[in-house]
C-alpha cells in the first residue's frame, strides 16, 4: 500500500428521519483503485457527495493529504486535487465537446500546475479528449456535447477531471448504461489513469468489470460499511452475499 491520501472517519448524514450514511470510515492509499459497492439506496453516492463537498456532513471528518477538508466547499476540494465524475453527465450541451474543458482549464489548480504556461487552451482541451478516446480525425471533439452518445459523455467526464490535474478521481458508476463493448474500451483508460499515479474511488454495479481493476472493495448496506478488503475475499463474505449479491452469484 502507498501513502494514505484520504482518511474518512465516522462520517454520517441523515435526510429527515433516514440515516443515509452511518458512521463510515476508511482510508484511501495513493495509486490504488477502491471500489464501493452495495444495493440501490445503500448510501454510496451520498458518501461520495460527503467526501467531495457536495453535501454537508452531520458528523465525522475527512482528511485529504493531511488537511482537514471536512467543511470545505466542493470547488475548494476540487482545486486541492480531489475531483469527481457524475453518474448523470450534464455537459454544456450547446457547446462543442472540447469547449466543455475550458472552465476546468481556467481553474486555479490548472493554472498552478502549468505555472502560467498552459498555452492554447483549445488545443490542450482537444489533446485531453484524444487522451480519453475521442477521435480527433473524426472531428468528434468539435461536435456539440449534447449530441454525443453516452459512451463519449462518460469519457468527457474523465477529461474534465483530468483538466484539473487531479490526484484522486471519484467515479460514480462510469460503466452505467454502457454496452459491453463500450465498457471493454473504458477499462484500458482506467488502468492507464492508475499507471499515471492517479488514485481512484469507483462506485459501481458492474461487479465483474469493477473487479478486473479494483485493488480493494468496500461494501455498503443501509448506509453502513459491512465489509472491506480484497475483492475475492469480500465476495465470499456471507453478509455481503445476503445483503447484496445473492448466494448464487459467481465471479
Amino acid at each position: 500500500m502507498g501513502e494514505i491520501l484520504l482518511q474518512v472517519r465516522n462520517v454520517s448524514k441523515s435526510f429527515g428521519g433516514v440515516r443515509a450514511v452511518n458512521n463510515v470510515s476508511f482510508d484511501l492509499h495513493r495509486g490504488e483503485i477502491l471500489g464501493i459497492i452495495g444495493p440501490n439506496g445503500s448510501g454510496k453516492t451520498t458518501l461520495l457527495n460527503l467526501i467531495t463537498g457536495f453535501v454537508s456532513k452531520d458528523s465525522g471528518k475527512v482528511v485529504f493529504k493531511d488537511k482537514d477538508i471536512t467543511r470545505w466547499p466542493a470547488h475548494k476540494i476540487a482545486n486541492a486535487g480531489l475531483v469527481r465524475t457524475f453518474q448523470l453527465a450534464r455537459p454544456y450541451a450547446t457547446l462543442p465537446a472540447f469547449k466543455n474543458l475550458i472552465p476546468p482549464l481556467f481553474s486555479p489548480r490548472s493554472k498552478r500546475s502549468a505555472m502560467g504556461k498552459l498555452g492554447d487552451r483549445d488545443a490542450v482541451a482537444i489533446d485531453l479528449l484524444e487522451d480519453v478516446g475521442f477521435e480527433r480525425d473524426a472531428h468528434v471533439p468539435y461536435k456539440l456535447a449534447g449530441s454525443l452518445p453516452l459512451g463519449y459523455l462518460k469519457r468527457l467526464e474523465f477529461a474534465r477531471c483530468l483538466a484539473m490535474k487531479p490526484e484522486v478521481i471519484c467515479c460514480d458508476e462510469v460503466f452505467s448504461g454502457l454496452s459491453m463493448a463500450e465498457i471493454a474500451s473504458m477499462l484500458p483508460l482506467i488502468e492507464r489513469l492508475k499507471s499515471d499515479n492517479i488514485t481512484l474511488i469507483m462506485i459501481e454495479h458492474r461487479l465483474r468489470e469493477l473487479f478486473q481493476v479494483a485493488d480493494r472493495i468496500l461494501v455498503m448496506n443501509f448506509g453502513e460499511k459491512i465489509a472491506e478488503g480484497d475483492p475475492r475475499e469480500v465476495i465470499k463474505d456471507k453478509n455481503v452475499r445476503r445483503a447484496y449479491l445473492g448466494e448464487e452469484v459467481k465471479l
